[in-house]
Formats: C-alpha cells, sequence, structure tokens
C-alpha cells in the first residue's frame, strides 16, 4: 500500500493527481527561490496572511497549500504525498480525491484565520497532508479489523507521532495540522462509512 514499486510512467499513468501536485510543488519552490524581487513577489502573493484574507484576498486560503518555506519544507511535504497519496487516488478516484485533498487544505487554513492572531502567517501543503492521515483515520474506525494490516501497522504510529511532533516543533502551524486531521477525518467517516453501507 504504501511502498512504491511502479516505474515513473506507471506512477504518472496510474496518479495523475499526485504527480500533478508534485509538479506544482516543484514549479512553485523554483519560482518562490528565485532571486530578487520575483522570487520574493511569488511568495509573498502565496502566503497565508490573516490579516490580508480579511481585508479580502481570499486565494490565500488556498494558494498557502502549494507553497513552501524551503527545500527541506517541500522535500518532507512532497515525499508524503508521494508515499500516502496514492492509495487514496486509486480509492477514492482522481476527481473525488483532488476535491477532498483541496478541502481539508481550505479548512486548514479557514480555521488558521479564524483563530490565530492577524498578522500570523503560514504556508505549506501540511493542512492538507494531515487531512490524508485524517482520511486513513477514518478507514481504521470504519473498518477496523477489515482494514489491511499495512495499514494499521503504518499509520497509528504515524498518527501518534505526527501530533505529537506538531507540538514539538518549531515554526509549526499546530491549528492547521489539527484541523486538517479532523477535517479529514469527519470527510472520511461520511464518505467511506457510506460505500460501508452498500
Amino acid at each position: 500500500m504504501f511502498v512504491r514499486t511502479e516505474s515513473l510512467s506507471q506512477f504518472l499513468k496510474l496518479y495523475p493527481v499526485v504527480s500533478a501536485l508534485v509538479l506544482i510543488h516543484a514549479v512553485v519552490f523554483i519560482l518562490t527561490s528565485l532571486p530578487g524581487q520575483l522570487g520574493d513577489t511569488v511568495m509573498s502573493t502565496m502566503l497565508g496572511v490573516n490579516f490580508l484574507i480579511s481585508a479580502g484576498e481570499w486565494w490565500r486560503l488556498v494558494s498557502p497549500i502549494f507553497a513552501h518555506a524551503d527545500l527541506w519544507h517541500v522535500l518532507f511535504n512532497t515525499f508524503s504525498l508521494v508515499l500516502f497519496a496514492p492509495a487514496l487516488e486509486r480509492m477514492l478516484g482522481h476527481v473525488q480525491f483532488i476535491v477532498v485533498y483541496l478541502l481539508t487544505g481550505i479548512i486548514a487554513n479557514l480555521v488558521t484565520w479564524l483563530i490565530q492572531p492577524p498578522i500570523y502567517m503560514s504556508v505549506g501543503a501540511s493542512g492538507a497532508i494531515f487531512g490524508l492521515f485524517g482520511l486513513y483515520a477514518a478507514i481504521l474506525l470504519i473498518f477496523k479489523e477489515r482494514a489491511p494490516m499495512e495499514l494499521r501497522q503504518v499509520i497509528l504510529p504515524l498518527l501518534v507521532i505526527s501530533v505529537i511532533m506538531t507540538f514539538f516543533s518549531a515554526n509549526v502551524n499546530v491549528t492547521a495540522h489539527i484541523a486538517g486531521l479532523a477535517a479529514g477525518m469527519l470527510i472520511g467517516l461520511f464518505i467511506f462509512n457510506k460505500s460501508n453501507q452498500k
């Protein structure tokens, strides 16, 4: 489930949405890393800045999902996507997967805007990534013993470690992580409970 054995061409064909998200991460990171004013302008346009959202710049609830603060940030989130998102894209289908991914990311940024102070700034796909973890948590809750052993062995420890690290890591948007996780779990409970009843 989480071990990638596909060739690059197979991965692109099987998981076009995940592949597109990885490409977007790379392109946006290159643009924001350009020297001089251009890179700074792209980053400042994509940042989630609470007082600017309040002023009507609503795209900042979406744009932070695709931008990252530094190389390690983009590598970690992109690696998480490649590792954990393909199984969900296969399970949900391409359209439903991207809708859920974006929705959990937007909810994470929306809650950040509602809870954090006006000067608060955030960037990164972590809210949406935690949304994926929430979907997996919903699968474990609904299907329990029927959930694949690999899912139980990997996701449960990962969830615990990720939540703990959220509170003990510097420069982390705790609000987005927890909101994304909760949103993913609630959406997952709705989706998978419905399919479980068929």
